[in-house]
């Protein structure tokens, strides 16, 4: 019976950390670009000068501000709002994880100092590494890279359709755009405008 709880408890854990994992995804960039920002300076000094008990003690604030957003959008999806409960879940898990990692980056080697964190955290590296060698994550990393190439290549094409596009090249425009229909020709079209009827 101890076992089989300890494989179940190891399970959820697993889910957890894979869910925070994926999260983290987008929130290391965002907390890279927050770290690059000089209006937060006065803060991380503060921080820097805590010492280790009242930083665990500001680490665990996300957590258990932010942690309760998780069941409330279980309880919002039980309830038929979807996307409020899809918002609300990946707002705060995004937001946690950037707090997170900018205090972690912060304040690693004084969380270090404590030796039930280090012990956790050590678990936690543990856990994590193996869930990254797993075959399915693998996949959803390979499948990520492949969302991330489709949007940022989409995201390219739409940038380059809204450039204004250059006089001399509006002849070649309307042959590649209206090749069936009859053709504009915008210059006469703009000159005709300007004469007047």
């Amino acid at each position: 019976m101890n076992s089989i709880l300890q494989s179940v408890i190891f399970v959820v854990a697993a889910v957890y950390i894979g869910v925070d994992a994926v999260f983290l995804i987008v929130a290391k960039p965002v907390a890279d670009w927050v770290s690059k920002r000089r209006i937060l300076e006065g803060l991380r000094a503060w921080i820097a000068s805590l010492r280790p008990y009242p930083t665990l003690a500001l680490f665990m604030v996300p957590l258990i501000a932010l942690e309760p957003l998780k069941p409330v959008a279980a309880y919002l999806v039980a309830t038929g709002h979807v996307r409020v409960a899809l918002t609300t879940f990946v707002v705060g898990e995004v937001l946690k994880l950037v707090i997170l990692e900018r205090l972690f980056a912060i304040s690693r080697d004084k969380l270090m100092l404590i030796p039930a964190f280090g012990c956790t955290y050590r678990k936690f590296c543990q856990i994590r590494n193996w869930l990254e060698e797993t075959d399915a994550w693998q996949a959803a990393r390979h499948w990520s890279k492949v969302a991330q190439y489709a949007v940022r290549s989409y995201a390219a094409d739409l940038k380059a359709s809204r450039r204004p596009v250059p006089i001399s090249d509006i002849g070649a425009l309307n042959e590649t755009l209206v090749p069936s229909m009859k053709r504009v020709d915008l210059r006469r079209d703009a000159a005709q405008i300007k004469a007047g009827p």
